[in-house]
């Protein structure tokens, strides 16, 4: 039966530590590097996931996209004039916006700028309901309006602006045959990242200046979010009839849960990866504690003969090995909580890591401990009082 009081132990552990202080340190390294990586894995995976979870209530995940797919031919086909007015009938739907590209029109900064030098920007005519069914936003000046969409203005995707070197509404750009004011730039849309690189023209103004024809390359359309797959289901049929087999739907927010998922498997991969390191450390420890045991033979001894028991001793040893564990676990709590909040402060959002998280990684490091120290502590214990003794 063990003599020793709890501060006893600790105050005993605390001090066979100091003795090498270098040696404790190195040992508590090995297991905070170990986890600090799965708490700072662990909190830039839930940073991750609460960030898309705030993007997907603020976007929503009921935005559909529609484009027409190529023929038989492998040519591009459009969707008909028809296919807006068609698909907006659809009862759950309630947003619905068009976009057609131009083919025969490029965006220039200046008329002498030979034709086919578009900066891979693609001039399209839009609704002006478009903003409001991406809940897009304008980064400069202003979308358009009633009395503007009839002339010949144009807003411009983050994308297309940065290539046709325009950073301010008011710049005039030659569309082919006709000048256009720019009188606003979109941030990027998260959920469609193909409005990026476009030159949008109004539906009224492309009518009137280019000879638009009304047909589409694409529609985005808001429904009620517990019939969304069923409006996926008839959008085919209804938005051309003729050829449905042409038509294909899709959902932008489930790329973003795939990506999710995706990052999620590497995340878990990392974990493991992190938790060996964390065995590597135990290792360490237990290393460090045999070590000990013999170096400190004389005075296991000494307390032998003072009236210790091997509990004592034992005991002793297993406090060291939990205590050097605990500390390195500490240590690499902060440093992971560290990491997050550098993490998240880099990409502009809030650090998500719940508090049980460190507290977790602290326990399992003090078992690592206990189980790191058994060996050396059973061997320290069974050291005899006289041969110990013998190495003064």
């Amino acid at each position: 039966m063990s003599l020793l009081r709890p501060t006893d132990v600790l105050r005993l552990a605390s001090r066979g530590l100091r003795g090498h202080p270098l040696r404790f340190l190195l040992s508590a390294a090995g297991i905070a590097i170990g986890v600090a990586a799965m708490v700072a894995v662990t909190g830039i995976t839930q940073t991750s996931r609460v960030d898309l979870e705030e993007q997907l209530a603020k976007l929503g995940t009921n935005l559909l996209t529609v484009v027409p797919s190529d023929d038989m031919n492998g040519e591009p086909t459009r969707l008909p004039a028809t296919a807006v007015t068609m698909v907006g009938n659809i009862s759950p739907v309630t947003d619905i916006s068009g976009v057609g590209e131009l083919d025969s029109v490029g965006a220039y900064r200046s008329p002498y700028v030979p034709s086919g030098q578009t900066s891979s920007v693609v001039v399209t005519a839009v609704d002006p309901s478009l903003i409001n069914t991406l809940r897009a936003r304008t980064a400069q000046g202003h979308w358009f309006t009633a009395a503007n969409e009839d002339y010949p203005t144009v807003v411009l995707g983050s994308a297309a602006a940065t290539r046709l070197g325009v950073d301010a509404p008011g710049t005039r750009l030659w569309l082919g045959r006709q000048w256009a004011v720019v009188i606003g730039i979109l941030a990027p849309v998260d959920l469609a990242s193909e409005i990026d690189p476009m030159v949008m023209l109004p539906t009224p103004a492309a009518h009137t200046y280019f000879d638009y024809d009304g047909t589409t390359t694409g529609l985005y359309l808001r429904s009620i979010e517990s019939q969304v797959h069923a409006v996926s289901d008839v959008i085919p049929q209804t938005a051309s009839p003729q050829q449905p087999g042409q038509v294909a739907v899709s959902r932008p927010s489930d790329a973003l849960a795939a990506k999710v998922t995706a990052d999620n498997a590497l995340n878990r991969l990392l974990v493991a990866l992190a938790a060996i390191g964390l065995l590597v450390g135990g290792i360490g420890v237990s290393n460090t504690m045999i070590i000990a045991s013999i170096e400190r033979r004389s005075e296991i001894g000494m307390r032998r003969a003072l009236g210790a028991t091997r509990l004592d001793i034992a005991t002793q040893f297993l406090a060291e090995s939990m205590l050097m564990a605990t500390s390195g676990g500490v240590l690499g709590v902060i440093a992971g909580y560290t990491v997050t909040a550098y993490y998240a402060r880099a990409q502009g959002v809030s650090p998500a890591l719940p508090l049980w998280v460190g507290l977790t990684a602290i326990l399992i490091t003090a078992g690592v401990g206990s189980i790191a120290g058994l060996y050396p502590a059973a061997r320290a214990s069974r050291q005899a009082p006289v041969a110990a003794l013998a190495a003064l």
